[in-house]
């Protein structure tokens, strides 16, 4: 086990006044003085080495949207995560904490970030991530009524809603330089992204081809946006400039209930519309619809459903067959 801190910038504040604090307890005032160098868009990663790893390639773990590595290392009820089933699997692991959350630290606003973060209520967290019924605020951290046969262990939800941190919108180019600098430094490798880090593992394979050997987006959202027939703006960019991803395969994982929640039947036709594009590229881009293959109740988070290692046994099952 190692722990690394990569990518980045210095960044220098100037202009701030000079206070005086007490910064250790009992310690009196001294000056505090927050001018100067700070260091700026680093990402952690702790990565575990097998002795006698079965797989060459190891398998890097990207979280979602407000969130951290620690939604890969252990379940809300206590189980184990797919960290360590992929450590069984005989994978070397990759864990994640991108910029700007958990360990990976964040810089101060507005003098080095422009705005200030955003933050995601246990409310919200209920509904978005397709666990239950809306609930009245503030009742018991968000806690409802869970959808009928729901996998998520919702009787530990507030344990999830520890985990959350806040994020800053705006911050992708800032992101995704990082796990470039994560790739150069691991890859080969297999990307596995959830939700957000989806969306940022399918970046990674256009951007990184010759490091990405195969993408596993677990409810990815925020797919490459594509502007047919020129090279695109603000982001955007013709449909040749996947052409090297299309040589990777790619696999979408989507779970259940996703009647109820029009926010993610959007994300899910976008991320449709991109794996669409990489087929028509004579790409393997495939689709692991749980329902349809008999696995209900899957809520957003299915490495921490209660079936989890079982979803985790089809995900491998592909890596499996690509030889991965």
């Amino acid at each position: 086990m190692q722990s690394h801190f990569i990518g980045g910038a210095q960044r220098t504040v100037r202009d701030l006044p000079i206070q005086h604090r007490e910064v250790v307890r009992n310690g009196g005032e001294r000056p505090l003085d927050m001018n100067g160098s700070y260091a700026v868009g680093q990402m952690y990663a702790i990565e575990y080495r097998l002795a006698r790893p079965r797989s060459p390639l190891p398998v890097l773990l990207w979280h979602g949207g407000g969130m951290t590595g620690a939604q890969w290392e252990s379940t809300p009820d206590g189980r184990q995560g797919w960290l360590w089933r992929l450590l069984e699997a005989g994978h070397d692991v990759v864990v994640c904490d991108a910029v700007e959350r958990g360990r990976a630290g964040w810089a101060m606003f507005p003098e080095i970030y422009a705005e200030a973060p955003v933050f995601r209520s246990a409310e919200e967290a209920w509904t978005l991530f397709r666990i239950g019924h809306a609930t009245p605020s503030g009742v018991d951290l968000g806690l409802g009524e869970p959808f009928a046969g729901q996998r998520f262990p919702h009787e530990h939800f507030c344990a999830l809603v520890r985990q959350m941190v806040p994020r800053w919108l705006g911050h992708e180019a800032m992101a995704m330089a990082a796990y470039d600098a994560l790739l150069e430094q691991f890859g080969p490798c297999v990307v596995m992204g959830h939700s957000q880090g989806g969306g940022f593992a399918a970046h990674a394979a256009s951007r990184k081809p010759h490091l990405v050997r195969a993408v596993v987006g677990v409810e990815p959202t925020g797919m490459p946006v594509v502007q047919e027939g020129q090279q695109g703006q603000q982001g955007q960019e013709g449909a040749d400039a996947f052409a090297p991803a299309s040589a990777i395969p790619h696999l979408a994982v989507w779970g259940d209930h996703f009647a109820h929640s029009p926010q993610w039947q959007k994300y899910r036709a976008q991320t449709d519309v991109y794996w669409q594009l990489l087929r028509r590229l004579g790409g393997r881009a495939e689709v692991l619809d749980l329902p349809a293959a008999g696995i209900t109740g899957n809520s957003h988070f299915c490495m921490l459903d209660t079936n989890g290692d079982e979803v985790l046994g089809r995900v491998l099952a592909w890596l499996e067959r690509l030889g991965r």
